[in-house]
């Protein structure tokens, strides 16, 4: 794929996916991996967020363990945070079995965010292991049902993502997603050069 085409899509995915963020984040303080809905086989950039909640404390590290058949392709770099990838296999067949991002320092009521290329293989729902550590060594354990007070983040795969009708929601998404590309072109004309994406 052209490298413009991936600049300008995970420029847009990135400005769609934090306005999606600061949505959500004011409804409910979950750890969540957003867009919440995805095309299968198809590479696209997905936001991780992960909410400090415990009063005068900050988020330290944060593990991930990616379902099977989501196929993590490259991460996106994240200010202040040292990434730890265990993978299996090598070039075309790697897998990436959990990634642990340490190091950072994230206060209360603020969300530690992580980027990263990734395509689900089948149309399913996807169930994330997750794991977050406090500045005083407690652990967050994100793997409970969606009624828990720490439910497991998911995405919903689909082998396509066209309706016959339309709702709120999606014209809400519209909308945002019209606002993402128009930053992701103004940063295109912005900023000289290519930066790599991982």
């Amino acid at each position: 794929m052209n490298p413009i085409c991936v600049r300008v899509r995970a420029l847009a995915g990135a400005a769609v996916a934090a306005s999606g963020l600061a949505f959500a984040s004011s409804a409910r303080a979950h750890a969540e991996i957003s867009p919440p809905v995805a095309k299968t086989k198809t590479s696209e950039l997905f936001t991780l967020a992960v909410p400090t909640e415990k009063e005068s404390l900050t988020t330290t590290k944060v593990e991930l363990t990616p379902p099977s058949g989501f196929g993590i392709d490259s991460f996106l770099p994240s200010a202040g945070w040292k990434r730890d990838v265990q993978s299996t296999g090598s070039g075309e067949s790697t897998q990436i079995q959990k990634v642990t991002w340490s190091g950072g320092k994230v206060p209360t009521d603020e969300d530690a965010v992580f980027q990263f290329l990734a395509n689900p293989d089948s149309s399913k729902t996807y169930r994330f292991n997750l794991r977050q550590t406090y500045s005083d060594g407690s652990l967050v354990d994100w793997t409970g049902p969606e009624s828990s007070d720490t439910p497991a983040p998911t995405i919903e795969a689909k082998s396509s993502l066209g309706s016959g009708g339309s709702s709120t929601l999606a014209i809400v998404a519209l909308a945002v997603g019209g606002v993402g590309v128009v930053l992701a072109v103004i940063a295109l004309a912005t900023r000289g050069g290519s930066r790599p994406l991982a």
